[in-house]
C-alpha cells in the first residue's frame, strides 16, 4: 500500500514503537508542510549490527523534488526503511515539519506519508478498500484521482469497477499498473511526502515518463524523494543527494555536481552517459 501497514516490502514485522518516548499522537493535519530533517542519524537492520546509515545529517526544504543516487549498498533504501521507521534509530533523530517522527504511533507516521516502490505489495480485496481502507473519500474523489494518472476508462472498463477484486499481491495487475494505484492514492491522501524508491526500474519508457509528469506536475505541492536506479530519473529534481557507505558525500543541484570533476556524481554520470545532460540542465 501507498501508507504501508504492511511495512512496505522491507522487512519482516514492524517494531511496536519506541517505548524509550512519550507517544503522541499527531495533529489530523500533520504533516502539512514536508520539510524533513535528519540529525545524526545511525540506523541498522537490527540492534547491534553493523549500521548501514552512519550519522546521516540533511535538511530537505517544502515542497523540494529530491533525487537520492549512489551506487549498491551505499544507503538509499536504508533511508526510507528509517523514514518509515521498519527499524528504530540506534541514534539520531528524524524531524518532519519539527516533529521527532518517533514520538508518535507507527500507524500514524505511516498513514501521513506516501510511497511508490519499485514491486508495489497490493491486498487482496475490492479496489475500493486499497484505495479508501478507512472509508474517508467520495466515490466521485477516487476516481478523480484515477483520471489524474489516466487510469480512468482502465478501471471504468473492469467487472464491478471500485469493487474489482484484487488478487493477492495485485498479481492480476502489471508493475506499472500497481504503480499508478499507488500514485492514485497518493493523490487521493493528499500527501505532503511522497518517496519513490526505484519506482522506475522496472517499467518502460513511456510509464517513466508519466510518472516524472506527476511529480513535477500533481505532487508540485509536495515534498518528493525519488531513490533513482536510473540516473535519468532525477534530472529534473532540485537538488540530489549522493550517498555513499551509509553518509552524504554531496548534496547539491544536479547542474553543480555535474560540474565536479572526480566527485561520486560526477563519476556516476560519466558512467551513464548522463553527464553532458546534466551540465546542459
Amino acid at each position: 500500500m501507498v501508507s504501508p501497514e504492511r511495512v512496505l516490502e522491507y522487512g519482516s514485522i514492524a517494531p511496536e514503537g519506541n517505548d524509550k518516548v512519550l507517544v503522541i499522537e499527531p495533529s489530523a493535519q500533520w504533516p502539512q508542510q514536508g520539510s524533513i530533517h535528519f540529525d545524526n542519524v545511525v540506523f541498522s537492520y537490527k540492534p547491534g549490527a553493523t549500521p548501514v546509515l552512519k550519522g546521516l545529517s540533511f535538511d530537505i526544504k517544502i515542497k523540494e523534488k529530491i533525487g537520492i543516487v549512489g551506487r549498491t549498498g551505499a544507503g538509499k533504501s536504508s533511508l526510507t526503511m528509517a523514514l518509515f521507521r521498519v527499524n528504530e534509530l540506534e541514534s539520531g533523530r528524524i524531524m518532519i515539519d519539527g516533529t521527532d517522527i518517533s514520538t508518535m504511533p507507527l500507524q500514524s507516521l505511516r498513514s501521513r506519508l506516501s510511497i511508490i516502490p519499485q514491486a508495489p505489495v497490493l491486498f487482496k480485496g475490492p479496489l475500493r478498500s486499497y484505495m479508501d481502507p478507512f472509508d474517508e473519500y467520495t466515490d466521485a474523489e477516487i476516481w478523480e484521482a484515477f483520471e489524474k494518472v489516466e487510469m480512468k476508462n482502465q478501471i471504468s472498463a473492469l467487472e464491478g469497477q471500485l469493487s474489482h477484486e484484487l488478487s493477492e499481491n495485485g498479481e492480476n495487475l502489471s508493475v506499472g499498473e500497481r504503480q499508478m494505484l499507488c500514485m492514485a492514492r497518493a493523490m487521493l491522501t493528499k500527501s505532503r511526502v511522497v518517496v519513490m524508491d526505484e519506482a522506475t526500474a522496472s517499467i518502460d519508457h513511456a510509464t517513466e515518463k508519466k510518472l516524472q509528469h506527476m511529480i513535477n506536475h500533481d505532487f508540485k505541492e509536495a515534498t518528493v524523494l525519488t531513490i533513482a536506479h536510473r540516473l535519468a530519473t532525477v534530472v529534473a529534481s532540485d537538488r540530489i543527494m549522493v550517498l555513499n557507505d551509509g553518509k552524504v558525500v554531496e548534496f547539491d543541484t544536479p547542474h553543480n555536481l555535474a560540474q565536479k570533476e572526480g566527485g561520486v556524481f560526477y563519476e556516476l554520470a560519466m558512467e551513464g552517459g548522463y553527464l553532458e545532460q546534466f551540465q546542459m540542465k
